[in-house]
């Protein structure tokens, strides 16, 4: 067990020797282990240390965005890692191939970005900063694949053409971009433009929120130099709220409009309101400049706002149903959409049929006393994308089911997989459910979805005689109809509004028995309205009418005759 001996245990000095890794090497076993580094990761640039968008490589392997390496070198003409000459024709483009079926930021694919994950393309298997990585040089361009791949299919078999594009190359062609076991050479530490006190180049989105005003400038320098110019900035954002008397941040300021006039008037504190697109989160500006020297100090925690699209896309916040029109070959299907409960599936239906996307476009599977598919401008089944241009999510949380003939509803290849194809249902297909989202029925042409059944097939279940889409045409847009409805509102709302800050209208400044109210606040004794109060104005005046009457005729009234009290009984009982 021990080192070049047979005893079964390991003394104290083997322990403590400089090749051990224990509490008692003590400090012999940094003097050897050479300074820690930082690792530039196999996917960034190496001028801009972010991750790159469209690389190229220099014939060493130092890979670079096309972008930035060409801004340094239009005004350096070297190299930034190393210091050695380089010229714009000396970089070689790289050909990276992904996966854009699986991407690491998100197994369902809600986070990823679209393009999938770097991958090698013969065994797509995905790169790391573990992996051994070349490219093959073809000229200007090389295609890029795992050493292990290389090695066996290329140099063991002796067979020197590129695995993709099927070009000869030779050894000498074979760029090494990351070696797992020389990490030296992504070393931040031996980075020349770094080394000589220069920072990492700006990407163009980095110069355009410089320009937008998101990233302080100055910011920049000794950490206690970065807090005390944001403390600054805050006492100056103060100073500039103090003296533009905005109220709603200054105690101050309120405490001298109370105090200063007992004069009522209107108040002078407006209450922000939220946009009616406002997110359940805010913009994280506030916590970013809490964290971050480099932004613009935010004191505010301000509501992100929505686009209209993601606003429109929450379920049951549309209610508002759609109308189209299929129309095959065999005639036409009208189509109710049900945009409470299938949102994204109706505003990808619509926002397809729209562009023109479904035209031409076959049923490429009928399935009798089943369902009918289509949508898939391949003919194939297997085509197809979104809207959006990559798969979308399922919609279950509405009441719909799969109960009745004649349901729209999307085709999908899995979980959260929804793209451009539908089918309809010429049965209840119960075992369906929450499987595939419902978003419309017919409503019109149930003998057309008859013919369409009739079709005869093959054995592959695709019609001998071809259905094919001449058009979708949308008669009622539900999200265009919802934003209208709400246009209305909101004026209505606006010039309501604007009558109240004019002083109301007329009938507003009127009192329940028609006197008008003054500006002053004080109700007019003289006035009455058209409708409240004239029918008592009306009956005294006509009392006034009698009265004079009676006093003209005073002299002819004749006292009536009094009725004699009636004798006997108990009495008057009046008086007790």
């Amino acid at each position: 067990m021990g080192k070049k001996t047979d005893k079964l245990y390991i003394t104290h000095s083997e322990w403590s020797s400089s090749d051990a890794y224990s509490s008692n090497t003590g400090s012999r076993a940094t003097q050897d282990a050479g300074a820690s580094f930082k690792r530039l990761p196999f996917n960034f640039c190496a001028a801009s240390l972010q991750p790159f968008k469209n690389p190229v490589c220099t014939p060493n392997g130092t890979i670079f965005d096309v972008e930035v390496i060409s801004k340094w070198l239009e005004n350096h003409k070297t190299n930034p890692v190393d210091g050695e000459p380089l010229a714009a024709r000396d970089l070689i483009k790289l050909n990276f191939s992904r996966n854009g079926d699986v991407d690491s930021k998100a197994a369902d694919g809600t986070g990823s970005d679209g393009k999938g994950d770097l991958i090698d393309p013969v065994t797509f298997k995905v790169f790391t900063d573990n992996t051994h990585i070349v490219a093959i040089r073809h000229g200007t361009y090389a295609n890029v694949f795992a050493w292990e791949t290389v090695e066996r299919m290329n140099i063991k078999a002796k067979m020197w053409r590129d695995l993709v594009d099927d070009v000869e190359f030779g050894r000498s062609d074979i760029i090494t971009l990351q070696d797992p076991q020389n990490v030296a050479g992504r070393d931040l530490s031996k980075f020349q433009h770094l080394k000589d006190g220069g920072d990492a180049l700006l990407t163009n989105e980095q110069e355009g929120d410089q320009k937008a005003g998101n990233i302080n400038i100055n910011a920049l320098g000794r950490v206690g130099d970065k807090v005390l110019r944001a403390k600054e900035a805050v006492e100056k954002a103060r100073k500039e709220r103090e003296a533009g008397k905005d109220v709603n941040r200054s105690s101050k300021a309120v405490t001298k409009a109370v105090a200063g006039n007992n004069v009522a008037r209107p108040s002078m504190i407006q209450e922000k309101k939220q946009a009616y697109n406002a997110a359940a989160y805010t913009t994280g500006m506030a916590a970013a400049s809490f964290t971050s020297t480099g932004l613009t100090p935010e004191t505010s925690g301000e509501r992100a706002v929505l686009t209209d699209e993601e606003y429109m896309l929450k379920p049951k916040r549309v209610k508002i149903k759609g109308y189209a029109r299929i129309e095959t070959n065999l005639g036409d299907l009208n189509i109710e959409l049900q945009t409470e409960y299938a949102p994204k599936a109706v505003w990808n239906f619509t926002r397809l049929a729209q562009k023109g996307y479904y035209k031409g476009v076959s049923f490429h599977r009928n399935i009798k006393n089943f369902m009918i598919q289509g949508g898939d401008p391949s003919g194939t089944g297997r085509g197809g994308t979104s809207i959006w241009g990559k798969n979308f999510q399922d919609e279950f949380d509405g009441p719909l089911t799969h109960d009745s003939r004649g349901l729209l509803s999307m085709a999908n290849k899995g979980k959260n997989t929804n793209s451009s194809q539908f089918f309809i249902t010429y049965r209840p297909v119960k075992h369906l459910d929450r499987k595939h989202t419902i978003f419309g029925k017919v409503v019109g042409g149930t003998d057309v979805l008859n013919k369409m059944e009739a079709v005869p097939t093959d054995g592959s279940d695709r019609p001998l005689n071809k259905i094919y889409i001449k058009d979708v045409v949308v008669y009622l847009d539900p999200f265009d109809e919802f934003l209208k409805q709400k246009a209305e509102r909101d004026k209505a709302a606006e010039t309501k509004a604007e009558i109240e800050r004019s002083g109301g209208t007329e009938d507003d400044r009127m009192t329940w028995t028609g006197k008008r109210i003054r500006q002053d606040g004080t109700v007019d004794q003289t006035s009455s309205g058209g409708n409240v109060g004239k029918y008592l104005q009306a009956a005294r005046k006509q009392q006034n009418v009698e009265d004079e009457i009676i006093e003209e005729d005073v002299d002819t009234w004749e006292e009536p005759v009094k009725k004699k009290a009636k004798v006997g009984g108990f009495g008057n009982f009046d008086n007790w």
